[in-house]
């Protein structure tokens, strides 16, 4: 199965399966199989725009696309798909992966990113 990502306006509006029998035996190799893909996007099922090939396992393009999420063609040698930013404070890394200003504590507790105070905060149930 191979995954595509519809982008308007950089942004990812959709994400849909293709299967295997239309990309070819070999559907990890990408960037092969893009275009039969595309193809088969616009011809076959008749979805206007701009589709991007997305790896489940982010083997390329550095993240699995997913609905609101922006591809930057200029990124690596395919372009990337990137997660909206989930706090002002983070960065986006050179993994393209949003990090903290602060680590969060690895001492196996539940804990939730408190913009305000700029600080890992537990979780209390």
């Amino acid at each position: 199965m191979g995954y595509f990502a519809q982008i308007e306006n950089g942004t990812v509006t959709q994400v849909i399966a293709v299967s295997n029998d239309v990309l070819g035996e070999d559907t990890l190799a990408f960037p092969d199989t893009e275009g039969a893909g595309r193809a088969f996007i616009a011809n076959t099922l008749g979805l206007p725009g701009e589709w991007r090939q997305t790896s489940y396992n982010a083997s390329f393009r550095y993240n699995y696309a997913g609905v609101g999420f922006t591809f930057d063609p200029a990124v690596g040698k395919n372009g990337a798909f990137i997660a909206p930013q989930p706090f002002p404070s983070w960065t986006l890394d050179d993994d393209m992966k949003w990090q903290p200003p602060v680590p969060m504590p690895t001492d196996g507790e539940r804990y939730e990113w408190n913009e305000d105070a700029q600080e890992w905060q537990p979780v209390t149930d």
